[in-house]
């Protein structure tokens, strides 16, 4: 479940995060097929508000991956919060694994923001400890102009390929959390 940074914005199909993901799992053995919940340009309060169409497919683990939008939009990082807390409790009312996969605000919106934005996922991590924790999602990629599109923003097939590489045993202990069927 995520933003535009999931659903592949500015990619030919097959080269977005999901398919890369996918591939890489299947890689290290893992028959496992990982859906495509990303919406660009969502917020957590969008990502909260289409949850329930997100699970209709029964995922039997989830990685939440928004914030991007609340930080480039900057959101009160208190509503953020509200919204991913939101999403994190009722996946596990539902008993679903979940990985939050953290976001770093922009530096142009100050020091003092970028403290309370990053705390927003820390602090949800810390009091859930059910859940698998990765604190940037961008880890690695972010401000490389290398990995990146022209708009800086959104990874190029490279970037993703660092995502998904830095990401994977993160994803690997969210699978492992997963009730065997039956």
């Amino acid at each position: 479940m995520g933003d535009s940074l999931t659903a592949g914005f500015g990619l030919p199909p097959g080269e977005g995060f999901v398919p890369q993901l996918e591939a890489a799992l299947r890689a290290a053995g893992r028959q496992v097929q990982v859906l495509n919940a990303g919406v660009s340009g969502d917020t957590t309060a969008g990502g909260l508000a289409r949850l329930d169409w997100a699970l209709a497919d029964r995922p039997q683990a989830a990685i939440v991956a928004l914030g991007g939008n609340d930080g480039l939009r900057a959101l009160p990082p208190a509503q953020s919060r509200a919204s991913l807390a939101a999403i994190l409790d009722r996946l596990a009312a539902r008993d679903i694994p979940v990985l939050l996969a953290g976001m770093l605000a922009p530096p142009n919106l100050g020091a003092e923001y970028g403290r309370e934005f990053a705390a927003v996922f820390a602090e949800l991590a810390a009091s859930r400890p059910q859940v698998v924790f990765y604190p940037f999602f961008l880890e690695g990629v972010a401000g490389d102009p290398a990995l990146n599109q022209p708009d800086g923003i959104h990874p190029n097939r490279r970037g993703v390929a660092e995502m998904v590489r830095r990401i994977l045993p993160a994803v690997e202990r969210l699978l492992d959390r997963v009730p065997p069927p039956g």
